[in-house]
């Protein structure tokens, strides 16, 4: 590491900075009239605790135009990313590539409700192969070739790995990098 280079973090989107899931449910009980609860969720996949009717809504829903961008904000994060920025290189690092207005959409977002990040600090990838010091993610599968610091955000399909350290809100990253 050279001496004048900040340290690297790279902050997943989807369960870590926008609350995927949150707009699931409410999306699932406006057009279905169907009540999912957190707690339906403990370790399981969103898709796992659909009704079988419904199995094949979720990736419809996902791939329309405006879903990633009108997502919730995890609280918190916007100013424990903010104060991080001023310590660290931040880097936003996403799988955006998968569904059709991904892309756009999380761009958008991003402008929106984090603006102090530079363009030039959006990775929008398929794999997450990624030279960065720190990362925080909710999926494990990102942490396999990573070399640093792995901070696992707690979401609900990830309760029962145990396997890495784990961070629970944007209280605890802070504590744990500020």
């Amino acid at each position: 590491m050279s001496i004048n280079r900040k340290l690297r973090i790279a902050i997943d989107m989807d369960e870590v900075m926008a609350d995927t899931i949150a707009e699931f449910i409410t999306l699932y009980e406006s057009r279905h009239q169907t009540k999912i609860s957190l707690g339906d969720m403990h370790g399981k996949e969103f898709r796992e605790i659909l009704p079988p009717h419904l199995s094949s809504t979720l990736k419809q829903y996902i791939n329309e135009k405006g879903f990633f961008r009108h997502l919730p904000v995890m609280p918190g994060s916007q100013e424990v990313i903010k104060a991080l920025h001023e310590k660290y290189d931040v880097y936003i690092a996403s799988a955006a590539m998968e569904f059709k207005h991904s892309l756009e959409d999380k761009l958008d977002w991003l402008n929106e409700h984090f603006p102090f990040i530079s363009w030039t600090n959006i990775i929008f990838c398929g794999h997450k192969i990624l030279d960065a010091d720190i990362m925080i993610d909710d999926r494990i599968k990102n942490f396999v070739t990573f070399k640093g610091r792995k901070l696992l955000y707690t979401s609900p399909h990830n309760l029962l790995i145990n396997d890495f350290e784990r961070v629970n809100n944007w209280d605890e990253v802070a504590i744990k990098l500020l």
